[in-house]
């Protein structure tokens, strides 16, 4: 029977309060279910501390991200609008023309250099800020603008007087000398009393433009001729637009177009030059009013050449006249030899002969297939084309007919009027 006072006393078991638990021991830091630590985890010794997402700092870890992500996305942005709007592309101080119908997002394309350029940003501040439509004529812009500041320029173009300059295709270089001339609100620079076409061509630094035989013949009408140089249209320039700079701007556009139907031209053509095919652009401009026909015409020409033949085209005989020619071509204008008489030189004049358009420039470089070599008009608007001299005489004879009935119809129709 034991005695009940050697029993242990439960006291002696007891924890001492004044000693602490060891971290070894695991009662010292009870765990959960899933035997992780009660307030955190340990990843590894030396390793960083990871909040679990129940717990509040873990969201404000997370927030912080998302703010941080948010400012470089901001941050980027206005990198991308201050570029749009501030950043310059490298130009020098020039004049710009800006021809009727042209919007400001037209514009757009030469900022597209800028770095972080944003064709949309672009347009949002258009829409913003412009109230206006943009304006036809021509302004000075700033070296190396910005697109706000070329916006701000062109924005004035609704309180700017704008100046017309209407050149119609087919007219001579002298034609568009005396339009400029007769008005008042373009600056004369170039077309000064007393300028001939030797001092146009200096003033405009146009002489590279000429061959040597232009530049040197003996012929007035020859001489430093810029004939044909300029391209036809409709312009609008600024009020106080000088001379020079509109000569400049035509001359720079006909030359373009030139240089680029030359580029793409067919092939087997009787043209040396660009220049020669300016002539025959002039001479077809001449001949035809009619769109369709140009190309046609064009074959024609280029046929004749090729077999050696003399173009034969009355337009060529009344430019070489100049001032003589009075509204009609006697046979004594067609047995007189001049610089430009097709008649009775062979091959091209030497200058142009008008203002060719850009169509005829094309038709000229890119002509129909065909083997014609003659035409004449019908009377009824628009020309007979015909592959031999037999056809053409009758076509001839055709037009004269129809021209003799229009003429019996008009003085009957004289007779009735009371």
């Amino acid at each position: 029977m034991t005695n009940p006072t050697n029993r242990p006393d439960p006291k002696d078991n007891a924890p001492d309060p004044s000693s602490k638990p060891s971290p070894e021991d695991p009662k010292a830091h009870p765990k959960r279910d899933n035997g992780a630590p009660e307030d955190f985890l340990i990843s590894g010794e030396g390793k960083k501390r990871q909040y679990k997402k129940d717990n509040p700092s873990f969201f404000m870890q997370r927030g912080y991200q998302v703010l941080l992500v948010a400012g470089l996305i901001a941050a980027f942005l206005l990198v991308i609008i201050y570029q749009t709007l501030f950043g310059r592309i490298t130009q020098p101080e020039k004049m710009v023309t800006i021809d009727e119908g042209q919007t400001y997002y037209g514009l757009l394309p030469q900022w597209q250099s800028v770095p972080l350029f944003s064709t949309t940003i672009a347009k949002l501040y258009i829409k913003s800020q412009v109230d206006a439509p943009l304006h036809a004529g021509t302004y000075k812009l700033p070296e190396n603008p910005t697109i706000a500041e070329a916006l701000q320029v062109l924005a004035q173009g609704a309180k700017a007087a704008v100046v017309k300059v209407q050149i119609v295709e087919g007219k001579t270089a002298n034609d568009l000398y005396q339009t400029l001339r007769d008005n008042d609100a373009i600056k004369k620079e170039v077309l000064v009393d007393g300028a001939d076409n030797a001092s146009i061509a200096r003033a405009l630094g146009m002489d590279d433009a000429l061959p040597e035989s232009v530049k040197s013949s003996p012929d007035f009408i020859v001489n430093h001729n810029l004939e044909g140089w300029f391209a036809p249209d409709t312009y609008y320039y600024g009020a106080g637009t000088t001379d020079k700079q509109i000569l400049t701007d035509l001359y720079k556009r006909q030359k373009a177009a030139l240089d680029k139907a030359w580029q793409s031209r067919s092939p087997n053509l009787p043209y040396q030059s660009p220049y020669e095919a300016l002539i025959m652009a002039s001479i077809i401009e001449k001949e035809t009013s009619v769109s369709e026909e140009r190309p046609l015409v064009s074959a024609v020409f280029n046929n004749r050449l090729k077999k050696s033949m003399r173009l034969q085209t009355d337009p060529t005989i009344i430019y070489g006249m100049g001032a003589r020619y009075e509204g009609n071509i006697r046979r004594r204008d067609i047995d007189e030899v001049t610089s430009y008489n097709t008649y009775q030189i062979d091959g091209l004049p030497p200058t142009p002969i008008a203002l060719p358009s850009a169509a005829s420039i094309e038709a000229t470089l890119h002509p129909a297939k065909s083997d014609a070599l003659y035409f004449v008009a019908t009377g009824h608007g628009g020309h007979k084309f015909t592959s031999s001299l037999s056809e053409h005489n009758q076509a001839v004879k055709d037009y004269l007919g129809v021209m003799r009935d229009k003429k019996a119809q008009q003085k009957q129709a004289d007779a009735t009027q009371p």
